[in-house]
């Protein structure tokens, strides 16, 4: 019998819940993880940063690499807007080439997210 992990639900909403956002955020982080081993990039090859924000936002959580930008929040735009990814010029480039959005549900199946991934950015 094997062990299933639930997966977490990303799209609940975490503004003006402390603990939820941190769960968020951990969740985020080691999910961004795995969509970097994915894509072939080893731990030194990328920074990953939380940016909890304020109480009325979910905050941010960055994975950064040298050609590649991936950012996981909860936008008002909805949650089919909660990846953010795109090429960038180094690990300093914060605006990079244009932005592409995925589903925050697709953090839940980081090899899905990593194809997507490649086939947009071509990494």
């Amino acid at each position: 019998m094997s062990k299933t992990i639930a997966a977490f639900d990303f799209r609940r909403r975490v503004c003006y819940d402390a603990p939820a956002k941190r769960a968020f955020h951990s969740h985020a982080c080691r999910q961004l993880k795995r969509v970097a081993a994915a894509l072939g990039l080893s731990p030194g090859a990328y920074d990953l940063r939380s940016n909890q924000g304020g109480i009325a936002v979910s905050g941010e959580v960055t994975l950064h690499a040298d050609r590649l930008y991936v950012q996981a929040c909860q936008p008002a735009a909805g949650h089919d807007t909660g990846v953010l990814f795109r090429t960038c010029q180094g690990r300093k480039d914060y605006h990079g080439g244009p932005n592409n959005f995925a589903s925050l549900d697709l953090l839940n199946r980081p090899q899905d997210l990593a194809a997507r991934i490649r086939e947009v950015c071509r990494v």
